[in-house]
């Protein structure tokens, strides 16, 4: 089952005895298992509800929770939160065989799958649904924020797409717990653009990695120069170590365009995992930079890297490392 129809499902109380929800995306997840909280009425949770967690129970419990009886209720949900800490899981390949069908069993596994090769991973995906929820690919998250957001009755531009996605990255849940609070605040007939990003949720439209990344793709001094002091003055948003994972990611991308012989937009999207939408600027690092250069700038990050991380540092401050790099990248 994909999300969509999972979530139709359990509305609709269309429900399996077994779950896994399995994956390193923790949003999607989330969403089921709050869903499954919904079947049973509040007035009877406190009998038919139960919620454990791995590191604080084992099969053997969580076997003789599923075979009760629900009271009073059609269904008794048992959801185990955390399950990926749960030892002996094996143990469970009687129950699978044979579940309990007034109960419906959900295991939450967090950053972590079934091994489908083992005799119990074969009976889990055979006897009961697996749902398995993957990170989004880079270029994959600007379509999703716009989905997301016309899915709630508004919409947003791809400048501001642009800023969320650069400065929150690929975290779903931070993402929409953003918007969600955006969406509180404005009217759905205005369109979610730059402006409206920097005054409600504080990303500014002119100082932010993805604004420095592109102004050192087009080797704009003046431009890198007020983006640092910026982030100078605002060191609690925009911390050295995330910033120089984003330029190492963004500058292995342009190297990566060297060994691609054909280099029109479809190619560059699929192969590199970048959105159409921002491959202008990698062109623009391409034709700045070298090959050897780019070669160059990636051992610079990575000194800088482990340089903000205490290593080989003489106790020099974040600020003046990030200057440092920026010039070399700069200048090179």
């Amino acid at each position: 089952m994909n999300y969509k129809e999972l979530i139709s499902s359990i509305k609709n109380k269309e429900t399996q005895p077994v779950y896994f929800l399995l994956g390193d995306e923790p949003y999607y997840i989330n969403k089921i298992t709050n869903a499954f909280t919904n079947i049973i009425l509040e007035e009877e949770k406190d009998f038919n509800q139960i919620i454990l967690y791995g590191k604080d129970t084992n099969i053997e419990e969580i076997i003789l929770e599923a075979k009760q009886f629900p009271f009073g209720s059609e269904k008794r949900v048992i959801i185990v939160k955390d399950a990926q800490d749960l030892k002996k899981i094996e143990l469970l390949e009687d129950y699978l065989y044979n579940p309990q069908k007034s109960t419906i069993l959900i295991f939450s596994y967090r950053n972590k799958t079934i091994d489908k090769r083992k005799k119990i991973g074969k009976i889990i995906y055979k006897n009961s649904i697996v749902f398995e929820s993957k990170k989004l690919y880079e270029n994959a998250i600007p379509i999703w924020i716009n989905n997301y957001v016309k899915e709630k009755g508004y919409k947003i531009d791809n400048n501001a797409t642009v800023i969320i996605t650069e400065f929150l990255g690929s975290d779903l849940t931070k993402i929409t717990n953003e918007l969600n609070k955006l969406m509180l605040v404005i009217d759905n007939k205005n369109i979610i653009d730059a402006k409206i990003i920097e005054h409600y949720i504080g990303i500014s439209k002119d100082y932010n990695i993805f604004e420095l990344q592109n102004s050192l793709a087009e080797r704009n001094n003046i431009k890198v120069n007020r983006i640092i002091n910026h982030f100078e003055k605002n060191p609690k948003n925009y911390n050295i170590i995330p910033i120089i994972s984003s330029l190492f990611n963004f500058f292995q991308k342009v190297l990566f365009l060297y060994e691609l012989k054909n280099k029109d937009q479809k190619t560059i999207s699929n192969v590199l995992k970048i959105n159409p939408f921002f491959i202008n600027q990698y062109k623009i690092a391409y034709n700045n930079f070298s090959r050897i250069k780019i070669y160059r700038i990636l051992e610079f990050l990575d000194s800088y890297d482990q340089r903000s991380k205490g290593v080989k540092n003489n106790k020099t401050p974040h600020s003046e490392l990030l200057k440092e790099l920026t010039l070399k990248i700069l200048y090179i």
